[in-house]
């Protein structure tokens, strides 16, 4: 295979998209959650992986953290990680999500939080029963999934569409 067939093979692959967040609690176990402000609903801090700098999901949900909240700290072990099917009618790729463990953060910490107002309105603590409220489909399917690897000291859990993957 000469160099050029090779390029056009991988031209020729599906692309998938690498999201990466960091999963923030308080001492009373509620979760940070922030409004962006170029889309409806709450997220956890994190964002898009910049693979083509060869950045790896971990480093992508630290340096997401540190430009949307201010708060550059070394994450915790990889908590779940999630195949959220692509898209139709609008397409979108299939997105690999990786939520990392941010810890338990001291009341300084949440004072400290500064956010990025080119993409975010607000942040708030939200208890564990508000999850799916705030953070629909498999977002907050994933975040309930991420709390309880934390809780139970289990993971990283693989999951499909925010549900535990059936081996």
């Amino acid at each position: 295979m000469t160099t050029t067939d090779y390029a056009t093979y991988i031209a020729s692959l599906p692309r998938v998209l690498a999201g990466a967040a960091a999963l923030f609690r308080d001492a009373e176990g509620r979760v940070l959650v922030v409004e962006p402000n170029y889309r409806e609903g709450w997220a956890l801090p994190g964002g898009t992986v910049e693979s083509d700098t060869g950045e790896t999901p971990r480093q992508g949900a630290r340096r997401e953290t540190a430009e949307e909240i201010g708060l550059d700290v070394e994450l915790g072990p990889l908590l779940a990680v999630d195949w959220v099917q692509g898209t139709q009618p609008r397409p979108r790729p299939p997105i690999v999500a990786y939520v990392y463990d941010g810890g338990v953060l001291t009341e300084e910490r949440f004072a400290a939080i500064r956010l990025q107002e080119e993409e975010l309105l607000s942040w708030k603590l939200i208890d564990r029963a508000e999850v799916t409220a705030h953070l629909p489909g498999t977002l907050g399917l994933r975040v309930l999934a991420a709390l309880d690897a934390v809780e139970t000291g289990r993971g990283p859990v693989e999951l499909e569409n925010g549900l535990p993957a059936v081996s």
